[in-house]
């Protein structure tokens, strides 16, 4: 029977691990269909920069109650999972406890386990209350309806349900120790230390060593059952910010907010005017094929860059851009967190029609107006308080920008404040419509 056991076990492992092993490649297959950009520079800023961000949590405390909660359960889902490892090595091999033999640092590391879950249980549930009962404003958004709310209740349920199983099979362990059962109980002693668990025992207590297994093997399943599917969960969830955070702060902007980047045709074109040299009219270098310029800004996802696609799938849905945005908080229709939403859909759907055809056949849709609209786009201030207050490097307004510049560049489509501005800009060097001989005369004034 421990043979079939074990069999079933690893089919069930090297399934879960290969479905999720799956979903990763579309993953980087659908973030591969963004533009390439370099982000190779300042390997060591860069480093330093994700153990600052995100594995030190630096910006996520920024704001207490929620940044310390979510180190609890940061903190407490890491290394409780350090367990995994010791469950793996038991189902493959049939043994129990395998680490045993490190003794009292195994002991120690038990209880900490216990403890941790306690407070992720704990956490968990302020979570919980904090989204469905006290209702903070920026988990009311128009953006969080349907899945994306219930999505995130999942998988608190998820967790909750974890350290349940956690907590329940040690208990039944503790107790088969100290009943002497077999494959149980060790001449060494008890094989680790219970202080949370150990409180679940009364609701054991006078159960037979055969009623004891069942419960303890239940869980054991049970448990690693739900770290399987809770993987494979990520890919369909925001909480894939999980594994994704670290790159994505790694391949963020190094460089100042508010720096914005040059098109390199434009600026080639700029160059070329302003070289008093240069002969407009000269054909181009041998070997050097001008071709077609490349398209301005960006109207769908292939116009964008791989970070900011990395970005969308990354995004936590947090909301705390969007909080933070002047234009949202005075009734605009632009919600940061939307903008990056709205991309990761736009992805996944056309990440779909790959799946479907083995290419992607044009659908008639595009990321511009079909999933953010125009009207969001030109009620950005282009403040960077979202990119500011993100806890894991989003760029929210490098989308915006980059699709306001194929507005303007593309369609000539700016608002007409904006459009009357530009044109005062180029005749007369300045956005209000006087002459530049006429600029002074206020100063004649009597």
């Amino acid at each position: 029977m421990q043979i079939v056991a074990q069999i079933l076990f690893i089919i069930v492992l090297v399934a879960g691990i290969g479905f999720f092993a799956r979903n990763i490649r579309r993953v980087i297959r659908n973030v591969k269909l963004g533009k390439e950009v370099d982000r190779s520079d300042n390997a060591g800023e860069r480093f330093a920069k994700m153990a600052r961000i995100a594995i030190g949590q630096s910006k996520m405390v920024k704001r207490p109650i929620a940044g310390f909660l979510h180190i609890i359960v940061y903190v407490g889902f890491i290394i409780i999972n350090i367990e995994v490892l010791e469950i793996i090595i038991d189902g493959i091999f049939g043994t129990h406890r395998i680490f045993a033999f490190m003794g009292g640092f195994y002991d120690v590391l038990i209880a900490s386990f216990e403890v941790l879950a306690l407070l992720v249980f704990v956490g968990v549930i302020l979570f919980w209350i904090r989204r469905n009962i006290i209702n903070i404003r920026r988990f009311l958004s128009r953006e969080l309806k349907g899945w994306p709310k219930n999505d995130a209740n999942y998988i608190l349920y998820f967790e909750m349900v974890l350290m349940i199983l956690f907590l329940t099979m040690n208990a039944a362990d503790y107790q088969l120790q100290m009943n002497g059962a077999d494959h149980y109980a060790s001449e060494a002693g008890i094989m680790g230390s219970f202080p949370i668990s150990q409180y679940l025992l009364p609701l054991i207590d006078g159960l037979g060593n055969a009623t004891l297994i069942i419960i303890e093997r239940t869980a054991w399943w049970l448990h690693i059952l739900g770290i399987l599917f809770f993987l494979n969960y990520l890919y369909y969830s925001k909480h894939l910010h999980i594994l994704l955070a670290f790159p994505n702060v790694y391949l963020s902007k190094l460089t100042p907010q508010g720096e914005f980047d040059n098109l390199e045709a434009v600026k080639k074109e700029v160059d070329l005017m302003m070289d008093p040299n240069a002969d407009p009219f000269a054909a181009p270098a041998e070997g050097e094929d001008e071709g077609e310029p490349d398209k301005f800004g960006a109207s769908d996802i292939f116009d964008l860059n791989q970070v900011q696609l990395l970005n969308s799938y990354t995004c936590t849905e947090c909301g705390r851009c969007t909080s933070e945005c002047p234009a949202n908080q005075t009734g605009k229709k632009l919600s940061p967190r939307k903008i990056m939403m709205d991309t990761r859909d736009r992805v996944e759907e056309v990440g779909e029609i790959i799946n479907k055809n083995g290419k992607f056949e044009d659908d008639g849709k595009k990321l511009l107006d079909d999933y953010i609209l125009r009207e969001e786009l030109w009620a950005c201030t282009t403040c960077n308080a979202c990119v500011e207050a993100c806890p894991i490097g989003i760029d929210p307004l490098s989308i915006i920008l980059d699709m306001r510049r194929y507005l303007v560049m593309e369609e000539s489509a700016a608002p007409n404040e904006l459009a009357i501005a530009m044109t005062n800009i180029e005749n007369n060097g300045a956005p209000w419509p006087y002459n530049q001989m006429d600029r002074l005369k206020w100063a004649e004034e009597k």
